[in-house]
């Protein structure tokens, strides 16, 4: 019964990690695509997100099976548990990158706004972030999951940044203001990548020493 289960737990974790590589994937393609203004690549991301939200309910079904058939010990549930917390983050993070696609090809559309550093630096950033909050994940890593979680500051910071930026492009001439407006929306796109990196951390931190540190003085209050 033990052996038929971490195989189980492994199907999971494999399931997850393909999962991750194929939100890894669309948010370089996003990315891409942004800054190269490439429209058909735009399309490809966007048509790809179906495949991701059914990987997404396959992950769900799966998790649900094993802890009805298996009743899973302590340890073993809060791998579980963190597997279903991580995975809708990983689903939010590629609508994200949709969503940046989308904003992308409308941009296509309009004269190119003068680049903006400090969006290009966020977007990178951000996918440094995802990608480390998986390798956290993969290696039982809190050290480096704490790392990805201290970094979210300056995503933050980026896209406070970014958006002064790109209010003064409106505000030095009116024809910026409909380019600036969907870049604007795009830095927030990828600050909430990062919070989801930041959540995914979150709970790497909870498989690997026990410890809910979300909302952290909230949670040691309750637990007084």
């Amino acid at each position: 019964m033990q052996r038929h289960f971490d195989k189980d737990i492994d199907e999971l974790k494999h399931l997850l990690l393909r999962m991750g590589a194929m939100v890894e994937d669309a948010m370089a393609r996003s990315i891409k695509a942004l800054l190269e203004r490439d429209t058909n690549l735009a399309n490809e991301v966007i048509a790809r997100d179906d495949e991701i939200d059914r990987m997404e309910i396959v992950i769900d079904q799966k998790t649900i099976e094993l802890i009805a058939k298996m009743q899973p010990t302590a340890t073993d549930l809060r791998f579980v548990a963190t597997i279903m917390k991580i995975t809708p983050e990983l689903e939010r993070i590629a609508d994200l990158a949709q969503d940046v696609c989308e904003r992308a090809i409308e941009l296509n559309r309009e004269p190119m706004l003068k680049p903006v550093s400090d969006l290009t630096r966020l977007a990178h950033d951000a996918q440094t972030m995802v990608r480390d909050a998986l390798d956290a994940f993969v290696r039982g890593d809190a050290t480096l999951a704490r790392r990805v979680i201290a970094d979210d500051d300056i995503v933050d910071a980026l896209t406070e940044s970014s958006f002064r930026n790109l209010l003064t492009y409106m505000l030095e001439d009116a024809r910026n203001i409909s380019s600036a407006i969907r870049l604007t929306f795009i830095g927030k796109y990828f600050e909430r990548m990062a919070d989801g990196a930041t959540n995914i951390c979150e709970m790497v931190v909870y498989l690997v020493e026990g410890k809910m540190i979300k909302h952290t003085a909230i949670a040691a209050a309750a637990g007084e």
